[in-house]
């Protein structure tokens, strides 16, 4: 799509639809228009794209947010209960037997989500024990104060998104896929920087919009270090510890970055505990979180360049992914085989392991895609 800087047709995503969006025109900045009726009707009817599967005109930038022109008399993003409908009473517990509700799981269960870690993320303590006190305290809390923000760092193929993953799916049927789980990825939804500031508004609009239509939303950015910088601070006030923002509650609310950055300085800390013979699991949290986020802070080529968000400290945790080891490796490379329905080899798993790249160049001790190749390595040896 051609950069005009001042005219452009959003896609229509997920997340827009599930919104209730019906787009009129986006023109120097104008907004689209918000329909209760229709953002009730269309929800839960999976023709539209998925989070990370965005529609067809998906190479130009974010759609129009749901918060945008509401209809007459809808209020900022409310909308009828679909249970309402014909009878005039609500039936939300009948209703939601059938589809998908906000918040409909009432409560995490803290044991399927450490499970859900332990089997599927590997090397990764810091992470594992953040997340899930992180997580379910939070959930637990029936007033927090503002919404949880977690920012997950580290290299490729650690397990950023698969944690992602894992708390949509601890909390909605639907996981990514539900309608209340919303992917933003910076390269896809951002590519402009001449649009930054038509970015930042839709952006508003469309957290907006899906918090009036479910208070514990979730969103997901990723690619953060892609992200053009200043952009993120559009969200400061959902972040920050205000009861409410122009009539919205934003303090159920999830907001997850995921970004490279910063894996630098976590390598560094990790190999320094490698080479002084040390355990990985020795590594605490205090000694990388503070120099993380200062790391993060002045990264020039970060979306978080001198951000508010860091500055006046609204992200809970930044959250440390460690490079992973030959042995973690071979870890992920047992689950796909299991998951494939394949007995596990372990001849097949040494020799796809070893043929991953590892650094630095003389020890290689981590390997430098993580576990993100494995899979596609796997095919190699059960290529039917």
């Amino acid at each position: 799509m051609a950069d005009t800087g001042d005219s452009y047709s959003p896609p229509r995503t997920k997340m827009a639809a599930a919104a209730g969006w019906n787009r009129k025109s986006v023109s120097g900045g104008s907004a689209g228009r918000w329909s209760a009726q229709e953002g009730a009707g269309r929800r839960g009817s999976g023709h539209e794209a998925g989070p990370g599967r965005a529609g067809p005109a998906a190479a130009g930038a974010v759609g129009g947010a749901g918060g945008g022109a509401h209809q007459p008399g809808s209020g900022p993003g409310r909308r009828p209960h679909p249970g309402r409908v014909f009878t005039g009473f609500s039936y939300p517990r009948l209703y939601c037997l059938f589809t998908e509700c906000c918040g409909q799981k009432r409560s995490l269960n803290r044991e399927a989500l450490q499970r859900d870690l332990d089997d599927k993320l590997f090397g990764q303590h810091l992470a594992k024990k953040v997340i899930l006190n992180a997580v379910s305290g939070f959930l637990s809390n029936p007033k927090p104060k503002k919404p949880l923000t977690l920012s997950l760092h580290g290299w490729t193929g650690t397990g950023k998104n698969l944690v992602s993953k894992i708390i949509a799916e601890n909390i909605y049927e639907g996981g990514l896929s539900s309608d209340y789980v919303h992917l933003f990825v910076a390269t896809l939804h951002f590519p402009h920087a001449s649009n930054v500031t038509l970015y930042k508004d839709q952006l508003q609009q469309w957290i907006r919009g899906n918090v009036s239509a479910c208070a514990r939303s979730i969103f997901i950015f990723d690619e953060m270090d892609k992200m053009h910088a200043g952009l993120i601070d559009a969200i400061k006030p959902f972040l920050d510890y205000y009861d409410v923002v122009d009539e919205v509650s934003y303090q159920k609310a999830i907001f997850i970055f995921l970004s490279n950055a910063g894996a630098e300085r976590i390598t560094d800390v990790a190999l320094d505990f490698w080479r002084r013979g040390r355990q990985r699991e020795d590594i605490r949290l205090k000694d990388m979180e503070h120099a993380l986020s200062v790391s993060v802070f002045n990264n020039k080529n970060s979306g978080f360049w001198h951000s508010s968000l860091i500055d006046r400290n609204l992200i809970d945790y930044f959250v440390p992914f460690l490079p992973l080891e030959y042995k973690h490796v071979k870890m992920c490379i047992r689950v796909e085989m299991r998951a494939r329905g394949y007995a596990v080899d372990e001849d097949v798993v040494s020799r796809v392991a070893e043929e991953m790249t590892f650094f630095p160049k003389d020890e290689r001790v981590y390997s430098d895609k993580g576990c993100k190749t494995v899979f596609t390595k796997l095919d190699y040896y059960y290529d039917d």
